[in-house]
């Protein structure tokens, strides 16, 4: 199946990684506990806690806790500014140890490669055909382990999604059906929604990813004809689809197509607000095949 480029920003009237940023602060419900993580999930945090999840409390690897977000632009969790007036400023074993509590609602990732099953890769990538170490964990696997729930952030690219990936850094569901379980990890946890440049993906019963919505302006033949391992997924669309919103339209094969961040989009580029369209763009990681592990 030939691939179509994917949308433009100018004709959308906003930009992949702002997309990218509201369809992960809907993700965040209200009062969760939420291991942010990295980059565009900062700003996803931020988004949610100005419009629906007031009061949402957000962790960072680094032992900070917030219950307000950072008055500044933040580029890493460590930034003075996500330091200042946090709620507690403590050490990585704290938070890790509210993962191991099974307190910790949803957590967010990134990963080089991610599978059918949410598997992901942040160990290995590829550049130019040769091989290439990656920054590895860190604690995304303890969070892909422990947290509730865990939604992954990447490049909708055929290399990057693929059918199996070729080394599993945080497992997601294995090979499908009971193998959480049968690891002993908990039973309410695993990976909820894989979050691309082209749209959602989420979890059925076995295991399997399917996909949940499309992206305003992208097709579900494109979404297929860039997924590696096409004979295997992410074929199942219209059976499991749900609209996650009243006003999302239908479009090919009943799969649902998520509005544009018109509102949101309003509070990522306000003028109180650090997320500035230049900012947003130098958070924005989705274009790289090494993003880091979260």
């Amino acid at each position: 199946m030939s691939t179509r480029a994917q949308p433009e920003a100018p004709a959308r009237g906003y930009s992949l990684g702002e997309l990218m940023v509201a369809a992960a602060a809907r993700e965040i419900r209200d009062a969760e506990v939420v291991f942010v993580g990295m980059r565009l999930p900062l700003l996803a945090f931020l988004v949610a806690k100005r419009t629906h999840a007031p009061a949402a409390i957000g962790l960072y690897e680094n032992g900070v806790i917030r219950e307000t977000p950072a008055p500044e632009l933040l580029y890493t969790m460590a930034d003075p500014p996500n330091l200042l007036g946090a709620t507690q400023c403590g050490q990585m074993l704290d938070v890790m140890a509210l993962l191991q509590q099974g307190r910790v609602h949803v957590g967010f990732l990134g990963a080089a490669e991610a599978d059918r099953f949410g598997n992901l890769n942040s160990t290995w990538g590829n550049r130019g055909g040769q091989d290439i170490r990656l920054p590895g964990s860190g604690g995304a696997c303890d969070i892909a382990c422990l947290a509730q729930r865990t939604v992954v952030l990447l490049e909708h690219d055929r290399n990057r999604l693929v059918e199996r990936v070729k080394h599993v850094t945080s497992p997601g569901f294995g090979s499908g059906d009971s193998w959480r379980r049968a690891q002993g990890l908990p039973v309410r946890s695993g990976p909820s929604a894989v979050i691309t440049t082209l749209g959602v993906l989420r979890f059925s019963n076995d295991g399997e990813a399917y996909l949940a919505s499309v992206h305003p302006g992208v097709r579900v033949e494109d979404v297929l004809g860039n997924t590696g391992g096409l004979c295997a997924w992410p074929t199942t669309c219209s059976k499991l689809c749900r609209p996650a919103a009243p006003n999302w339209p239908s479009c090919a094969n009943s799969t649902p197509t998520a509005s544009g961040p018109t509102d949101d989009r309003a509070r990522i580029r306000c003028r109180d607000s650090p997320c500035s369209r230049a900012r947003l763009d130098a958070l924005d990681h989705t274009r790289s095949p090494a993003a880091q592990h979260h």
